[in-house]
């Protein structure tokens, strides 16, 4: 910027580099927990009470000062990106300036592919911590986990760090070790990590099927090809006639608000409300709903939520809970429920700006609140056979420990049961083995020891058809209790 006689900055000038931001198109909108800058609460007192031009004239008067009397010489360029971060900063978390290349990088984010160690982060009460690691990535197989605290990036303190800041020391050239130092609730000391940065190439969907007919499909993130993704994994499961679902999206910090919208339309009947959002400008009211077009499915659903399900994920959670569509089960989710508008800036940066809150069906705020899962399951692995035994008895005799896993059939003589029905142990044993070859069912198995939460979905899905024979909703006095009964069995 061209210095005035005396070393004052032309006031003009200025206040077309402020005002730039409000002449600009907003190109997408977006939720997803990256790049935000924390906020700063102490910033604001200094300029109340003064009109925009009396701020602005002061303002001129400091950038004149620092660039004259500063000890070093500093470029006008450097001091007003710096004011554009600070100005940035005195706003929420998600709001934020984005230069040129991080512009350029969070739009190679949300395509799909990109460098780094595959975690989500924000800034939480001004620490940098870890939203949700990305499953099969180098984070992830280092045992990074959502809600750890990056206190340093080799050896560079995170403290006062902007988020940006944060984002680039952690990227960088694919093979090339970082060091991060984290704290955890559950550990006495800080750990240090090292992990190898490699390209991070996020598969958007990923699907399974347990006990023969249940599917269970995970969404990772809200890229802009997870609905086709996701179509063609329903397709999958359609042709392996699954009559149940499981729907993951744990871990899964958000990405663009119209994939969240795509998602949730597969699994709810025309005419219907997923989303709604509100804002200070009449054009950032808006409502989302289902389409006619596309193919639903009405299999009975269970969500999987935790603590790392934000924004997009909790739109979709949030959205199938209200509607009495899908039965959300784990832990809260983040209760980020802002909407972000990206506004392109003429040299090639952008703003990043908060622009609306959005709304479940019902008129619930998911900001700082969440989703609250309708069964609240801790996910904890299964306890094993010794630690059983322990839990329930103190020093069993070997004999004690062998009869526990005893039945009637074991013992010797035992009187012999009826078999006068036909086949009847046949369909016994094969209700043993609902996943058929033996392979599949012991990775399968391994895969509910490990996750608590997946283990009792599965388990509530597979006597779902058993209650559904058993309880009758048109005997019960209380009809509107069986309300999301009888829509998972229209």
């Amino acid at each position: 910027m061209p210095l005035l006689k005396k070393n004052k900055v032309p006031l003009s000038s200025l206040l077309k580099s402020f005002f730039i931001f409000i002449s600009v198109p907003a190109f997408f909108l977006i939720l997803s927990i990256g790049f935000q800058v924390e906020a700063d609460e102490e910033v604001g007192s200094l300029f109340e009470g003064k009109t925009n031009y009396e701020s602005l004239k002061v303002f001129s008067e400091v950038l004149s000062l620092i660039t004259s009397t500063y000890v070093e010489k500093v470029s006008s360029e450097k001091l007003i990106e710096g004011a554009i971060h600070g100005l940035v900063k005195t706003l929420d978390p998600h709001t934020a300036y984005l230069p040129p290349d991080a512009y350029q990088e969070m739009k190679v984010q949300t395509s799909g592919k990109f460098g780094g160690l595959g975690i989500e982060v924000s800034m939480r009460d001004g620490i940098l911590t870890v939203i949700s690691p990305i499953e099969g990535t180098p984070a992830f197989e280092a045992g990074i986990q959502a809600k750890d605290k990056i206190v340093k990036i080799e050896n560079v303190s995170t403290l006062d760090m902007s988020l940006n800041d944060a984002v680039s020391r952690l990227r960088g050239e694919v093979g090339s070790p970082v060091s991060i130092t984290i704290l955890r609730d559950r550990l006495k000391a800080p750990l240090l990590v090292n992990i190898v940065r490699d390209i991070i190439q996020v598969q958007s969907v990923k699907k399974k099927i347990y006990h023969s007919d249940i599917g269970y499909i995970k969404i990772r993130t809200f890229s802009k090809n997870t609905s086709s993704d996701l179509d063609k994994a329903l397709s999958y499961l359609r042709n392996k006639d699954i009559t149940k679902l499981i729907l993951d999206v744990r871990n899964n910090p958000g990405g663009l608000l119209n994939q969240a919208v795509e998602v949730s339309d597969r699994f709810l009947g025309n005419e219907n409300l997923i989303v709604y959002t509100k804002g200070r400008m009449e054009d950032q009211d808006s409502r989302f709903t289902t389409h006619e077009k596309i193919k639903h499915v009405d299999y009975p659903m269970i969500i999987l939520v935790n603590g790392g399900s934000a924004s997009a994920s909790e739109i979709v959670a949030g959205a199938l809970q209200d509607l009495g569509r899908a039965v959300i089960l784990g832990t809260p989710t983040f209760g980020k429920g802002s909407v972000q508008t990206i506004m392109p800036l003429s040299d090639g940066s952008a703003l990043r700006l908060t622009t609306a809150r959005y709304y479940t069906p019902s008129g619930k705020i998911i900001q700082e609140n969440g989703i609250i899962p309708d069964i609240v399951i801790e996910n904890q692995p299964l306890p094993t056979i010794t630690e059983k035994i322990k839990d329930e008895v103190k020093n069993p005799t070997e004999k004690e420990k062998i009869r526990r896993f005893l039945r009637e059939r074991d013992l010797k003589k035992h009187l012999k049961g009826k078999t006068s029905i036909e086949g009847s142990e046949k369909d016994n044993q094969k209700k043993s083995t609902p996943n058929g070859d033996g392979k599949s069912m012991s990775k399968l198995e391994k895969d509910l020891d490990k996750d608590a939460q997946l283990r009792h979905a599965v388990s509530l899905l597979s006597g779902w058809d058993i209650i559904a024979e058993t309880i009758k909703p048109d005997k019960q006095k209380d009809k509107s209790s069986h309300l999301r009964f009888d829509n998972f069995n229209r």
